[in-house]
């Protein structure tokens, strides 16, 4: 009988030369938090489908940024809910709004790295990422009309001190709106991390619910990517390459490994972020919560799964666990 001369399993019988063999490793530097700010309201408010998470209030923000910089998370990405919402969002473009006042509260008492992420959709009373038209007998967000509203937000937002802008709406042009824009009010030192390739995903559900950006009429297939599509990933990665986009970002992570992975051999230059979105979180808190997976073992393999595919690092609500895990 011929027996194997190549044994791979030698390589894994000790802990210590698995360790050491480790190809893909996490490190607290990999990951991003992200944060809900809602205004005028007196303490955080729990968010049903995230356990552990909340909408803070600005009167506990600093706090809070205290303990995410105590445990090492070197940053944050923000999202804000104003108290009163419009057709256009402006609340999203003054000078006082929920994130600009979420910026000053975190900068009080830590140095934390503030992504801000830039759309209407929270702003929005009917929910979309821009201003909403009535074409082919079908509401549809107005691209162009929309951009100029874009450019306001981040110039408001650089103002206030965001660190990075990340524009999330998918709407065509946008780079090139805001770098052209940030340029012209003398940000040009503020980089841009763009949500290049961000899915029309059934993933995003809890995120609804954190944000209170639900569509109240129709949905977003008209501007986010169809699920089914690689190839037109890589055009919208390209395009925003081209208009000056510093980073890149894939959005939602889990089931679109493959795209990680191809936008990260296509442009391999660049920094490229992955969003472990809301659905995929709560997943495996509700499989945990049941008893049906082993929950820190999940996290930590969903987490180094999507490093593997090429993100430099990751947006994760799991940032605070796998810290204390890792440290």
């Amino acid at each position: 009988m011929n027996y194997p001369v190549t044994r791979l399993r030698r390589l894994r019988q000790k802990p210590r030369l698995r360790e050491i063999l480790t190809e893909t490793r996490l490190s607290v530097y990999d990951l991003i938090l992200p944060l809900f700010i809602k205004a005028d309201i007196p303490e955080k408010q729990p968010i049903l489908a995230m356990p552990g998470h909340f909408q803070w209030s600005l009167s506990e923000l600093a706090k809070e940024a205290e303990d995410i910089q105590r445990l090492g998370i070197p940053g944050v990405m923000l999202f804000g809910i104003p108290a009163h919402k419009d057709a256009n969002g402006s609340e999203a473009y003054q000078s006082n709004s929920i994130i600009a006042q979420a910026i000053a509260e975190i900068k009080k008492t830590t140095d934390l790295l503030i992504i801000t992420d830039l759309c209407c959709c929270e702003y929005t009373d009917h929910g979309h990422c821009g201003v909403l038209v009535q074409q082919d007998a079908q509401w549809t967000v107005d691209n162009d009309k929309t951009l100029p509203l874009l450019v306001k937000q981040a110039i408001a937002h650089a103002q206030a001190g965001s660190d990075v802008i990340a524009p999330s709406g998918m709407i065509d042009g946008m780079v090139g709106a805001l770098r052209e824009g940030l340029d012209k009010a003398g940000y040009t030192h503020i980089p841009i991390l763009s949500y290049a390739a961000k899915y029309a995903s059934s993933f995003y559900g809890p995120f609804r619910e954190a944000a209170q950006s639900a569509p109240q009429i129709g949905d977003r297939r008209g501007y986010q990517m169809n699920p089914a599509n690689a190839a037109e990933a890589l055009r919208e990665v390209a395009l925003d390459v081209q208009e000056g986009a510093d980073m890149l970002m894939v959005k939602p992570a889990g089931a679109y490994l493959d795209i990680i992975h191809r936008v990260k051999q296509r442009h391999p230059d660049y920094p490229l972020a992955a969003y472990q979105v809301s659905g995929e979180f709560a997943m495996i808190k509700a499989a945990a919560s049941n008893g049906w997976i082993d929950e820190r073992a999940a996290i930590l393999e969903s987490l180094t799964a999507i490093k593997r595919a090429g993100a430099d690092f990751i947006l994760t609500y799991f940032a605070k666990e796998v810290v204390a895990w890792l440290s």
